[in-house]
C-alpha cells in the first residue's frame, strides 16, 4: 500500500501509527514525565567552503544565519529546546574558503551558533597543524569517536558531547567519521591517526552512555554518507548500514553527511529515494528504529526535525528540509524568471520561498575574506614553458598535453595507475608563462569532484572499450583523455588492446586503479556508470595542488606520443 505524503506532523504521526518504529526506549530516569521536552534538530552538511553565496545569491552563511535565528525563535515560542549539528566537511570547494584554511567558514559557523559538528574527510585535505588551527577557531565542539591517535591509543577528538537542556533534557551527540578517509586524502596528512570501525565505536559507546544513564537520548552526527537501501558500493559502509547493524535502541538519530544527497524517502515504499525538489515533503529514512536525516549540501538547505520526547519515548512530529534562497532553474540549470526566460538578473530570478535577508552583521564580517580569496586568485601559483592545449576543437578530437596533465595530476592525487578526464570537463587552454588559480579555474569551472575506480585487468577491458568507442571525436564533450596508460583502440570491433598501465606490463588479472570525475562515473556523457570511491576533491583542487608542487611546467613532458592509439576509424585520434 502507498500512503499519501502529507506535509508535518500529520503525516509522521500517521507513518509512526503504521510502522510502530519511531519510537526508541531509555529506562534511566528522565525529567520529561508528566510533561512532553521539546526538541528541535536544525542541521546542515558538506558547506564545502561556501560561506559566501553563489552568483544567484544562493545559500551562504549570512542568509542561513537569518534563517536559523527566525527558527530557533520559532522553536523557543513553542516550548522546544534546539541544537544547531552539521554532518562535516566545512573544507575544500571554494577557492576564496580554501586559500584561507576555511577561517571565514568557521567564522560564520560560530556566529551561527552551531552546537556540534561530526569530523569529515575533507578536515583531513590539509596538514594536521591546520587542522589544528581550525579547531583553535571553532568554538564548538569537533566530534568523532572513531579516529584515534595511534601513539598514544587514545581518542584524537572528543568522541561525543553530552547537552544539558534547560528543560531538564540531556542529550548525547556522538561523532562519527567515514572508514574511508585515510585513502581518500593525502597519506602523510593521517600518518599518524587511525580510523577504527565507526560502528564498532558507536555501539560500545551508545551502550556506555545508556548504562551509566549520561543521557536521555543518543544521536550520531556522522560524516558517513547515506546510501539508498544500504548499497554503498566502493564506498565504506554508511548511516543505513550501521543503523541496521546497531541493537535496537542504540542511536535515536543520525544526523549525517558525505554522500551529499537529501535524505527523502519515497511514503510507504521503504529503502527507495524520492524525486525531491526544494520545497517538496521529506520523509527522513529510518532503519532498525532510528531516523536518518542529511541536508543535501553547500549549506542549500536547513534541516529542521522536530520532536517530543516523554517516559522514555521519542516521538519526531515534523520534518523538513528549508530552501535557503535556492532560484528555479530550467533543464539547463539556468535561473528563470516568472515567465520562465532564463536571466542573469537576481532581482527577477523565482525563488522557491520568500527571499531570505542576510545577515547585515555576519555579511560585512565575511565580506574582506571573500574580497581577500578573489584577489589572491590572481597571484602566481606556477609557470608554464609552453601553452597547455585545452582548445575545444582539439581536446574534444585528440589527445592534448593539457589532458595529459590534469589526468596525470588526478592519478598522483588519488594513488591511482592512470588517469581519465572528459573532453567536457576541460573548458580551456593555459597559456604560455604565468600560471594563477584564476587560470585553472577556467579550465575546470564547474567544480567536478575526481573520484577513484578500481577493477580488474579483464574488466578494465570491457570498460575502456565503451568508454572510447562510445561518442564521434569532436561531436560532444564526451571523448576521454588519459593519462598512465598505453593501449590500442578498435573502432569497428569496439575493442581496446592494452599493453601497459601505470609503466607496468598488462595483465588481465591484476587489479587496476583510475581517477575519473564523479560525472562521468555517474553516466554523464553517456558512459558506462561504474562504481566508485567517492574521494569528493574538487578537480580545480586537484589541478591547482599538482601546478603549485611543480612550479615549473614543462609541456613538451606531457605531449602525445602515440600511447592511445585508434584504428579502423577516419581519423586516427578517435572513433569518427
Amino acid at each position: 500500500m502507498h500512503y499519501k505524503f502529507i506535509k508535518g506532523s500529520v503525516a509522521l504521526a500517521v507513518l509512526a501509527a503504521l510502522s510502530g518504529c519511531n519510537s526508541s526506549k531509555n529506562e534511566s530516569v528522565a525529567p520529561c514525565t508528566e510533561n512532553v521536552c521539546k526538541l528541535t534538530v536544525l542541521h546542515t552538511n558538506d558547506t564545502h567552503g561556501r560561506f559566501w553565496h553563489n552568483a544567484e545569491g544562493e545559500y551562504g552563511m549570512a542568509a542561513q544565519k537569518t534563517l536559523v535565528e527566525r527558527l530557533r525563535s520559532e522553536a523557543k515560542a513553542a516550548g522546544s529546546e534546539v541544537l544547531v549539528l552539521s554532518g562535516g566537511d566545512v573544507n575544500t570547494g571554494v577557492p576564496e574558503s580554501d586559500l584561507q584554511d576555511a577561517e571565514p567558514d568557521f567564522i560564520g559557523m560560530n556566529s551561527i551558533r552551531y552546537d556540534a559538528m561530526a569530523v569529515g574527510n575533507h578536515e583531513f585535505d590539509n596538514p594536521l597543524s591546520v587542522l589544528e588551527k581550525q579547531r583553535g577557531w571553532a568554538k564548538f565542539p569537533m566530534l568523532s569517536a572513531n579516529i584515534y591517535d595511534k601513539a598514544s591509543g587514545k581518542h584524537y577528538f572528543d568522541p561525543y558531547k553530552v547537552f544539558k537542556l534547560d528543560n531538564g533534557l540531556k542529550v548525547a551527540v556522538l561523532g562519527l567519521t567515514t572508514e574511508d578517509t585515510a585513502q581518500l586524502v593525502d597519506p602523510n596528512n593521517v600518518k599518524t591517526l587511525e580510523f577504527r570501525d565507526p560502528t564498532t565505536e558507536a555501539a560500545k559507546l551508545g551502550q556506555q552512555i545508556r548504562s551509566n544513564k549520561e543521557a536521555n537520548l543518543v544521536f550520531a552526527i556522522t560524516h558517513m554518507g547515506h546510501y539508498e537501501n544500504g548499497l554503498h558500493g566502493s564506498n565504506a559502509p554508511g548511516d543505513v548500514e550501521m543503523a541496521r547493524a546497531l541493537p535496537a535502541g542504540t542511536l535515536d538519530a543520525i544526523i549525517g553527511g558525505h554522500s551529499q544527497n537529501p535524505v527523502c524517502m519515497e511514503p510507504g515504499t521503504p529503502n527507495k529515494y524520492a524525486s525531491f525538489k526544494p520545497g517538496d515533503d521529506c520523509l527522513p529514512d529510518q532503519q532498525n528504529g532510528t531516523w536518518i536525516m542529511q541536508a543535501h549540501e553547500w549549506g542549500k538547505y536547513v534541516g529542521r526535525a522536530q520532536f517530543d520526547y516523554q517516559n522514555g519515548k521519542l516521538t519526531l512530529t515534523s520534518y523538513e528540509l528549508i530552501p535557503v534562497n535556492l532560484v528555479k532553474r530550467n533543464s539547463k540549470n539556468e535561473a528563470i524568471d516568472a515567465q520562465g526566460n532564463v536571466t542573469k538578473d537576481i532581482t527577477k530570478m523565482q525563488l522557491f520561498q520568500e527571499a531570505i535577508t542576510k545577515d547585515a552583521e555576519l555579511y560585512n564580517t565575511l565580506l574582506p575574506y571573500q574580497e581577500k580569496g578573489q584577489q589572491e586568485l590572481g597571484v602566481e601559483i606556477a609557470s608554464t614553458d609552453g601553452r597547455l592545449n585545452g582548445d575545444k576543437a582539439d581536446v574534444r578530437s585528440k589527445q592534448t598535453n593539457l589532458g595529459r596533465l590534469i589526468t596525470t595530476a588526478t592519478a598522483e592525487k588519488l594513488g591511482a595507475d592512470f588517469g581519465i578526464v572528459n573532453s567536457g570537463g576541460v573548458r580551456a587552454s593555459i597559456a604560455t608563462g604565468t600560471i594563477t588559480y584564476g587560470s585553472v579555474l577556467t579550465v575546470h569551472p564547474f567544480g567536478n569532484t575526481v573520484n577513484k575506480a578500481t577493477m580488474t585487468g579483464a574488466e578494465l577491458e570491457v570498460y575502456l572499450a565503451k568508454l572510447a568507442t562510445r561518442a564521434a571525436t569532436g561531436s560532444d564533450g564526451g571523448y576521454p583523455q588519459f593519462g598512465g596508460i598505453n593501449m590500442q583502440v578498435d573502432c569497428q570491433a569496439k575493442s581496446v588492446a592494452i599493453t601497459s598501465v601505470g609503466g607496468k606490463a598488462f595483465n588481465p588479472s591484476t587489479a587496476y586503479s583510475f581517477s575519473i570525475p564523479s560525472f562521468s562515473a555517474a553516466g554523464g556523457d553517456g558512459y558506462p556508470v561504474i562504481n566508485t570511491i567517492n574521494a569528493g576533491l574538487v578537480d580545480a583542487g586537484v589541478l591547482k595542488e599538482y601546478l603549485e608542487l611543480k612550479g615549473n611546467i614543462h609541456a613538451a613532458d606531457y605531449e602525445p606520443a602515440g600511447e592511445v592509439s585508434f584504428i579502423n576509424s577516419a581519423v586516427t585520434t578517435g572513433c569518427k
